[in-house]
């Protein structure tokens, strides 16, 4: 039997189908997510068969009532796809486009509880994305870029719109581009942090969501909370297979 799980997130949708009987993943894409959305999802799973599938992420919903499909919540999605890569993972990070979610586990790798940071794109990674626009630099190039520059700058505004403007206020004063870039990190980095530490800091902790990528988001974070986070091979795609390994639990639950 082929499971999927099919993660429609607010900036990329990742679709993983795993052999259950093997256990390996046997097919993984990742799409920027547009405006059509339910489309976009018809086109990647006509790629590969499957026997099942459960859809998680931000619009989840409409896949559900688009396509027919049965939906699990980011938070159980996450929980379990965490705790299949990381056996003994009790801390969960995702910092997604517009939410960053913290989930706490327990030793099976159940979420006990959490903390979704959604009224904005403060604290989440459309915040980097628009530092990034401001200073002309891809989003892949940022994280790179702040690692080289120097502390001391201080970005006061995490609302992402007012931020931009002191981007520009700074570039204008002649601060560097590379400090800026770490004052944005740093900023983030000490606001995940809280976000974290309210939940109840537990290690190990696991990074996922495509904002793992980043080496200086990483490493800063890090430094905040004194403790190493574990950034799997492929990060974005965790919310995936946690849907595609709940999907197929299911249909066995259902079989019996």
């Amino acid at each position: 039997m082929r499971t999927a799980g099919l993660d429609i997130g607010s900036r990329s949708t990742e679709l993983l189908v795993i052999d259950a009987v093997r256990q390996v993943v046997v097919h993984s894409r990742e799409v920027p997510t547009g405006p059509t959305v339910a489309d976009d999802c018809r086109t990647l799973l006509a790629e590969v068969p499957f026997d099942v599938l459960l859809a998680t992420g931000y619009g989840r919903t409409l896949v559900e009532v688009s396509l027919g499909f049965p939906t699990v919540t980011e938070i159980k999605a996450y929980a379990r796809g965490a705790h299949a890569v990381l056996p003994g993972c009790r801390t969960v990070l995702d910092v997604g486009g517009q939410d960053t979610k913290v989930i706490g586990l327990d030793g099976a790798g159940r979420a006990v509880r959490f903390e979704m940071n959604d009224r904005c794109a403060a604290g989440a990674g459309r915040f980097l994305e628009m530092i990034a626009s401001a200073l002309r630099l891809s989003v892949d190039s940022l994280g790179p870029a702040a690692l080289t520059g120097r502390s001391g700058t201080k970005i006061s505004s995490m609302c992402a719109v007012f931020a931009e403007s002191e981007v520009v206020g700074l570039l204008t004063k002649g601060v560097p581009a590379a400090d800026i870039a770490r004052a944005a990190h740093d900023a983030l980095a000490h606001r995940i942090a809280a976000q974290i530490r309210r939940v109840g800091l537990e290690s190990p902790v696991l990074f996922a969501g495509g904002a793992a990528r980043n080496p200086c988001l990483v490493r800063l974070i890090q430094e905040e909370i004194g403790l190493d986070l574990v950034v799997p091979a492929a990060p974005q795609t965790i919310g995936a297979l946690g849907a595609a390994l709940l999907a197929g639990e299911a249909a066995g639950e259902a079989g019996r």
